[in-house]
């Protein structure tokens, strides 16, 4: 899919292209593909001589692959971005910029939530997006909002998990479906922490670089100070849930401690009778009680009274609580 957005009265509308003719008809300013077919990468080639990175490209993470002018002066840059799905663990997009003759291209496999709030806000905020810098900017600055109300959803859940971990009665079942929401959610803090880091990098690189106009650098220092305060809002939240980590471990070793002392209490309440009931399965003649009428009620007696006395010596001190 290609999406073309051209400036029009200072809004950044978006032309449908059907075919290379409406392309070459147009002047734009962004030039999105999202998971492009052979036939639009001809067409962004043949129209603005730029090549469009492969995929393999794309996943690259060394720092020189990442960021670098190319040798015609285009300007290549790698962002991840962060992509939560409702069915399923959130993941993140590596997106290729290519800043080149005024316009910015970018391509990458899914349609990102970030790219469609751009899209929208700046239809209706005229005068927001003068150039193609503008829109790069704006992606990173929304990428650090959409991070926020990530971490917004991530504090939310964790805290129903935290109710749920402190409620007075806490099973096994329990603990496992704590452990899962707590993973779950550690994951995806630790995928906005390197989606930040990573915005970080891409913003830096285009200060250092020169590239943009006064109003740009301090909108770049302003997404700098956002991803900032969104670092400490992360390690907030690694605390947390290292907490509620530990304190839902306690919980199950609790439990199972309970299990355990159940059967130590059992074991040691019926070690008295078996000690009974071996002295009198003895194999020897010379036994007092062996042709005594009530030899049987007698060990009987003492079997069940020598198992309740541990009992109640135990309930005494609190042990079966």
């Amino acid at each position: 899919m290609i999406n073309v957005f051209v400036l029009q009265n200072g809004r950044l509308n978006q032309v449908p292209i059907e075919s290379r003719g409406d392309l070459e008809k147009l002047e734009p300013v962004w030039v999105d593909l999202t998971d492009p077919n052979d036939d639009e990468r001809q067409w962004v080639k043949a129209i603005y001589g730029v090549t469009l990175p492969g995929e393999d490209e794309v996943k690259d993470i060394e720092a020189s692959a990442r960021y670098y002018e190319a040798e015609n002066g285009d300007l290549h840059l790698r962002t991840d971005f962060l992509l939560e799905e409702d069915d399923g663990p959130s993941r993140i997009v590596t997106v290729a910029f290519i800043l080149a003759k005024k316009m910015l291209f970018s391509v990458h496999t899914d349609d990102l939530p970030v790219f469609r709030l751009v899209r929208m806000r700046a239809r209706s905020r005229p005068g927001s997006i003068v150039d193609y810098m503008d829109v790069l900017l704006d992606l990173y600055a929304t990428d650090a909002e959409y991070s926020a109300d990530a971490l917004e959803g991530i504090y939310q859940n964790l805290e129903e998990v935290s109710g749920r971990v402190l409620q007075e009665e806490f099973t096994d079942r329990d603990a496992a479906d704590a452990l899962s929401a707590i993973a779950h959610e550690e994951d995806l803090n630790g995928r906005i922490r390197r989606n930040m880091m990573d915005t970080r990098r891409a913003v830096s690189f285009l200060m250092r670089g020169r590239l943009l106009n006064s109003e740009q650098f301090e909108e770049a220092r302003q997404i700098l100070r956002d991803i900032e305060s969104l670092d400490g809002h992360t390690s907030f939240l690694f605390d947390k849930i290292n907490f509620l980590m530990d304190a839902t471990v306690g919980f199950i070793n609790i439990n199972q401690n309970k299990i355990i002392k159940i059967f130590s209490v059992a074991s040691v309440a019926f070690l008295p009778p078996t000690l009974i009931a071996s002295v009198y399965g003895m194999n020897f003649d010379n036994i007092p009680e062996l042709k005594w009428a009530l030899g049987y009620p007698w060990a009987w007696a003492l079997m069940i009274t020598s198992a309740i006395a541990p009992f109640l010596y135990f309930r005494h001190r609190g042990w079966l609580k």
